[in-house]
């Protein structure tokens, strides 16, 4: 086991008779304290929660009843239906991101004039805020004056009003906004491939789709799936895209969950909502993370 560095005996730590074990603990103690008090202790605090009946707005104490909680919630046919809506949700977002994210890569992993200009532009999408992103393309989509009906030529198209055509609105601007996300990874990926396979797939007069599919893509797979991960999990739990361009009609679990714990005030229910959605979560990962082990396993 190697052995930590020794301080310079004219630094100022030195001078203090700060050891390397000192500077570690200085580091990493308020670190630590910081995620146990922001993290660990609310979901502790919150998990607690979600076997009582209680309400945040009314001065009573939190009564235990157990699993009762989650018992009605999944016997519950809103909230299953809060479910279907989110899953087509992801599958809908997440299916587009991937798709025109690793498009945009493979048509960037090229040299071109101005390609780092058009790159930086291609990836402003996803440093804008979502809210800002939600009222912006709420106007897009307006029925009246929007510019995406006049440029179908639908008229007075209804797009955030009815729950299918709004769900369809909504994922559309999340693909607008998270492919970049997709595509900036994948251009690492592109990056890395060995240009001598493609040379030795060249010499043997391999067809473009056979070069695709037997070098570029399996390559590319790891960051790809890595990539499906993250946008996974966002999807499920978003809330502010939904809630901003159409609450009503996009009625994800996020929202349900905010509806629950900050206006119906249902503070136990709430809780055990969350960590449902939590496990639900979890699980979806955790069957990724398995597939991208087999992946570098190969």
């Amino acid at each position: 086991m190697a052995v930590l560095a020794k301080l310079d005996a004219g630094s100022p730590a030195a001078r203090r008779g700060w050891s390397d074990l000192t500077i570690r603990n200085a580091f990493i103690i308020p670190t630590i304290a910081f995620l146990i008090i922001f993290n660990i202790f609310p979901l502790i605090y919150s998990l607690g929660f979600s076997f009582t009946e209680y309400r945040a707005s009314l001065n009573r104490p939190a009564v235990f009843v157990g699993l009762a909680n989650y018992r009605d919630l999944l016997s519950d046919p809103d909230i299953w239906r809060n479910f279907t809506i989110t899953a087509k949700y992801v599958i809908i977002s997440v299916g587009g991101q991937m798709l025109v994210g690793f498009g945009l890569a493979l048509l960037l992993n090229r040299t071109f004039p101005f390609k780092g200009l058009i790159t930086t532009l291609l990836l402003l999408p996803m440093m804008l805020s979502m809210a800002v992103v939600g009222l912006f393309w709420r106007l897009l989509w307006d029925p009246s004056w929007g510019p995406i009906n006049y440029a179908l030529g639908l008229g007075k198209f209804e797009w955030l009003s009815h729950p299918t055509n709004a769900l369809f609105a909504v994922a559309i601007t999340d693909i607008w906004m998270w492919s970049p996300f997709v595509m900036l990874l994948s251009l690492a990926g592109l990056s890395a491939v060995p240009q001598h396979l493609y040379e030795a797939a060249a010499i043997d007069r391999a067809g473009t789709w056979y070069t695709f599919r037997r070098i570029t893509l399996p390559l590319v797979a790891p960051l790809l799936l890595i990539a499906l991960i993250f946008r996974t999990m966002e999807a499920f739990k978003t809330f502010d895209l939904p809630f901003i361009m159409s609450a009503q009609s996009v009625e994800t679990v996020a929202i349900t969950l905010y509806q629950m714990a900050f206006q119906s005030w249902d503070t136990g229910r709430a809780s055990a909502l969350a960590y449902i959605v939590l496990i639900v979560v979890v699980c979806i990962t955790n069957i990724y993370v398995k597939y991208l082990n087999r992946l570098r396993e190969r």
